[in-house]
């Protein structure tokens, strides 16, 4: 696997993944929330780089975009009926 982040994006990811993980769950251990931050340069999403960082395991982020394409692509129901 190719690395997550550019080297010239490494230490703003790394400093915007420590903030957001500070505001959701503060010094919490275990943490209760997970993100994942996705990063392109405009005009370079299509065939270009995108960046990523999250504060979780790879696999429950991969877990997490999936889902959340399912369900912008309206394929995705919950237990309720709600997509």
């Amino acid at each position: 696997m190719s690395d997550p982040i550019q080297s010239e994006y490494r230490q703003m990811m790394n400093g915007l993944a420590g903030g957001v993980d500070e505001m959701l769950n503060g010094k919490t251990k275990p943490r209760k929330v997970a993100f994942v931050i996705l990063m392109a340069e405009f005009g370079k999403i299509e065939g270009g780089r995108v960046n990523y960082i999250s504060n979780g395991e790879r696999e429950d982020c991969i877990s997490m975009m999936k889902e959340w394409i399912a369900r912008v692509e309206g394929r995705y129901a919950d237990e309720g009926g709600n997509a």
